[in-house]
């Protein structure tokens, strides 16, 4: 049953509506938020590993890959984990939990590129390395903000 206002209005299921919508976009927005401290805290890693002598070349095009791909990359792997943390968010009862799950598998399967690549013994670490940095950003600000907007 709606309850009524003065003007016979029905806020029921209106407002379980909007509450879902501002969860959402509350999560979306601490995903943004997360994506950019991850995209910074990415290349200024891969910046001071070449600083130190990393070359970040890989055997396969022959090219370093430049700090600008990390940014890139990070915010592109970033926005994929914000849409599987909405997507747990809106059907699972467990969103929180499925998503640390989902994510540390996803994160353990991205070693292999690295491990495959060819590239010399420093480059391979630097590269191990960066795919843990925005691992840690992303998955433990976005399991916390999945616990406070399902519970």
């Amino acid at each position: 049953m709606n309850s009524m206002n003065d003007s016979g209005v029905g806020t029921g299921p209106v407002s379980g509506r909007t509450s879902r919508t501002h969860r959402l976009r509350g999560l979306a927005g601490t995903g943004f938020v997360a994506m950019l401290a991850a995209m910074v805290a990415t290349t200024l890693a891969a910046a001071l590993a070449q600083a130190v002598g990393v070359d970040f070349e890989v055997p396969d095009g022959g090219e370093a890959i430049p700090l600008s791909g990390f940014a890139v990359v990070t915010g592109f792997f970033s926005v994929v984990g914000v849409v599987i943390a909405v997507a747990f968010l809106h059907w699972s009862a467990r969103p929180a939990e499925r998503f640390v799950w989902t994510a540390v598998s996803l994160t353990a399967i991205s070693l292999v590129p690295p491990l495959l690549s060819g590239a010399n013994t420093a480059t391979t670490t630097a590269l191990l390395g960066l795919h843990l940095v925005p691992a840690t950003v992303m998955i433990p600000t976005l399991a916390r903000s999945l616990r406070t907007r399902s519970a």
